[in-house]
């Protein structure tokens, strides 16, 4: 059997772990494939500073540094954001895939330019954050909000008839303003609308969940994984204390 862990970025609750679990559906994986949807111990409620993106690594990170001892052979971060991605990549011999990088990057073997679909304002600086970092800022078209406050745990359930046609239009501006070769949903949060927008856009949608999936089923099949040189091992590693704090933090926050 081969196990995979996908972290989810919010400390949620059985059903919104589900709603994220969903995701496994869009793609056909191998029948001997088990995942794992672990929710982090505690951290921010939003993406919207870099306050939440400082510990939303922290969160990640600790949800997924002993992976590789709990006997799973590759790791998948479910977030655009890829916290954590790195300081993962710096404990773990196994594939750890951020699905922002990864969406970037696959969108560019489907055309020269792309633009990423967000849900609303305040998560733009995150994305031309890490548009810049990646260095993709001549091959990203635009990014553009279809202006709806997210849901991390209910996602768009119960809200497609009003969100779907929404992502679809500011989706073709993006097409025809931008010029915008293929579309990258903004979030693993908007799986649902990958068959509705790949239905009614004259471009390939990535649906950045599942790809991660698919992506992690390469690297296993062909044996790779990242290199030492880019992301090298701590000297001495402080994994006991980082749980210790997100056990403390999580307890702080059920006090209220």
């Amino acid at each position: 059997m081969t196990r995979i862990l996908v972290i989810v970025p919010f400390a949620l609750d059985a059903e919104g772990v589900r709603n994220r679990e969903a995701q496994s559906g869009y793609v056909p994986l191998p029948a001997d494939w088990q995942l794992t949807y672990r929710p982090v111990t505690c951290g921010p409620t939003s993406f919207m500073s870099p306050h939440d993106w400082g510990l939303m690594d922290m969160a990640i990170f600790e949800a997924g540094c002993t992976a590789q001892q709990e006997g799973f052979d590759a790791v998948c971060i479910d977030t655009m954001s890829d916290s954590g991605m790195v300081m993962l990549r710096s404990v773990l011999d196994i594939p750890v895939i951020g699905a922002g990088k990864a969406s970037m990057l696959y969108a560019l073997t489907l055309g020269g330019r792309f633009s990423v679909l967000a849900q609303w304002k305040p998560a733009l600086p995150r994305y031309r954050k890490a548009i810049r970092e990646y260095g993709f800022d001549r091959q990203c078209a635009s990014v553009r909000s279809f202006d709806q406050p997210p849901d991390f745990s209910n996602l768009i359930t119960g809200k497609e008839d009003k969100v779907f046609p929404k992502m679809r239009d500011v989706a073709m501006r993006c097409i025809e303003e931008d010029g915008a070769e293929v579309i990258c949903l903004g979030s693993t949060t908007m799986h649902q609308a990958g068959e509705y927008l790949a239905q009614h856009l004259p471009v390939p949608v990535v649906n950045p969940g599942p790809l991660t999936y698919k992506l992690v089923e390469t690297f296993l099949a062909l044996g790779l994984r990242h290199g030492r040189e880019a992301y090298p091992a701590p000297v001495e590693p402080r994994l006991e204390m980082l749980g210790a704090m997100m056990k403390a933090g999580a307890a702080a926050v059920a006090k209220g």
